[in-house]
């Protein structure tokens, strides 16, 4: 298997395998950039947590949900004398059963709570680097703004003085943004 490494040295040169004409080559290359990501990922997990997601992976399927009815079915039915000569052992009200699963609840709900700490952490870095991304993207454009308003108005074209073009040339700061969102936030919530 390639590593990411290398995925992302052919990401900058260009090289990618075609696997759909009606893509644009950058769209193929950052399918392949984000699947690496997501595999890289998978393979850095610690051993607990790849036992955790295996776990709970297997609790949200339809096969875990079927061995319980069984289960639960057949100790019913034992229970309550209803198959031939097997011996009651866990006598209505189930103490025994409601003891197992209350236990298998908690270990499964630590566990599923365990994964989704995990997905958070990654759904974080994500956002992190959505906002870097973004904050670049924002920058740049920022920036060509300012030098193609900069050629406008050395050749004499007209619009270049707008007051929207002026706001938009503004170099825009996450932190001010933030303060100003969360301020309204709260303003709104005093009304």
């Amino acid at each position: 298997m390639v590593n990411l490494r290398q995925r992302l040295m052919r990401h900058r040169i260009g090289k990618v395998v075609r696997n759909n004409p009606e893509l644009a080559d950058v769209l193929e290359r950052n399918i392949e950039t984000i699947l690496d990501l997501r595999r890289q990922a998978l393979a850095n997990r610690r051993t607990q947590d790849r036992v955790a997601d295996a776990i709970t992976n297997f609790a949200g399927s339809m096969v875990f949900l079927y061995v319980h009815v069984v289960w639960f079915g057949v100790w019913i039915a034992v229970n309550l004398g209803w198959i031939g000569h097997a011996r009651q052992f866990d006598p209505f009200p189930f103490g025994l059963l409601t003891m197992i699963v209350s236990l298998e609840a908690i270990f499964l709900s630590t566990l599923v709570m365990i994964s989704q700490n995990r997905q958070a952490d990654q759904a974080d870095e994500r956002a992190d680097l959505d906002l870097q991304i973004d904050m670049l993207g924002e920058y740049e454009i920022t920036k060509i703004l300012q030098i193609v308003t900069g050629i406008g108005k050395k050749l004499d074209v007209a619009g270049c003085d707008d007051d929207e073009i002026k706001e938009l040339e503004k170099t825009v700061l996450p932190a001010e943004v933030l303060r100003e969102i969360q301020e309204r936030k709260r303003l709104a919530a005093d009304e």
